[in-house]
């Protein structure tokens, strides 16, 4: 029976390529970590056995690619996979298979094809890479999927509309059938409660809500964020203009964006180190272990009043699984400041 070694690229604290903005554009670590998990599912309904690798501990590139490459040699399998995004120059697009063997070359070529008949992209082919760490390290038969590029709208609308189609196709050429589509998994028991990460600056665990937007009721309509003073300090939050009827900038907020307001201490992740695009919070549900990076857009909820650790963008609740008084872990920074 074929076994598969299957990772993310990069990892939690050793970030991978980004689009801008994030949405409609990626982000290499949190789309690359849905895709594993997604093609490990239908691997798993086909009686395929699945090891699945994300990165959560390491802190320099090299640390990352020996962490990866030990992960996939302690696991019995038949096939190293690892899954990433590329990036260029916003024009570049398209997706390509690397391989460094030649039994590497013929099922990069047939995991190129498949990708590329199941999400439109350009298939820009199989190409044999003799220096990358990971290719080379690797004991058995390896490919690295650059899925497409997060920094090209279209290829990643793409991903975003045929994500669990692409996944399917990865699959079958991996476990040579075809495979039907998985029912939902059952939900997960709560997983015994983490410690704060210590190398996060700032940690939340609590119950959770959504804000910001035109419709969003509980902020007044002329009410402002705790960091950001104009739109033209944080686009990358903003609509593009001003909804009718209001003048504060919480009401103009991108609820399709990921963004996330925590009771920060500014004493500690002082209020020019929140306004830093650069620098995210990495959001995760506890109940699955899926995690998004985001936005610092505000201070917030207020403890008295709510008793909430964070509030979420709407687009962030909801691909996190989330509704209203769910649980919420945020750690701030996920990188280097």
């Amino acid at each position: 029976m074929t076994a598969i070694a299957i990772s993310s690229g990069h990892g939690l604290y050793v970030r991978g390529a980004s689009g801008d903005p994030v949405p409609p554009q990626l982000d290499e670590v949190d789309t690359a970590r849905w895709v594993v998990d997604r093609i490990a599912q239908y691997l798993q309904a086909a009686g395929v056995t699945t090891h699945v690798i994300h990165d959560n501990v390491s802190h320099s590139q090299s640390a990352n690619l020996d962490w990866l490459v030990a992960q996939h040699n302690k696991t019995e399998r038949d096939y190293d996979i690892s899954v990433h995004m590329n990036a260029y120059d916003g024009n570049a697009h398209g997706c390509e298979v690397l391989w460094t063997s030649e039994d590497g070359s013929v099922l990069a070529q047939q995991l190129v094809d498949a990708i590329c008949d199941a999400g439109g992209f350009t298939n820009r082919g199989p190409k044999e890479r003799n220096d990358l760490a990971w290719l080379n390290g690797c004991d058995e038969v390896s490919c690295l999927i650059e899925l497409a590029f997060c920094d090209n709208t279209s290829d990643c609308q793409k991903v975003t509309a045929r994500g669990d189609v692409i996944c399917r196709a990865i699959a079958q050429v991996l476990a040579d059938r075809d495979i039907e589509m998985p029912g939902r998994p059952e939900r997960p028991e709560w997983p015994e409660d983490l410690p704060p990460k210590p190398d996060y600056l700032f940690y939340a665990r609590g119950t959770m809500s959504t804000f910001g937007g035109p419709a969003d009721s509980g902020v007044s309509s002329s009410e402002g964020l705790a960091f950001f003073y104009e739109p033209e300090e944080c686009p990358h939050l903003m609509l593009p203009d001003q909804p009718e009827g209001t003048t504060g900038m919480a009401r103009r907020l991108d609820t399709n964006v990921f963004y996330v307001a925590c009771r920060w201490d500014y004493d500690v992740t002082p209020k020019d180190m929140l306004r830093n695009q650069c620098l995210k919070a990495a959001v995760r549900n506890p109940r699955t272990g899926v995690a998004f990076a985001a936005f610092p857009a505000d201070w917030g909820p207020h403890e008295q009043e709510t008793g909430r650790a964070a509030d979420l963008s709407p687009a962030l609740a909801e691909a996190l699984g989330l509704s209203t008084d769910d649980e919420v872990e945020v750690g701030y920074p996920i990188n280097s400041p």
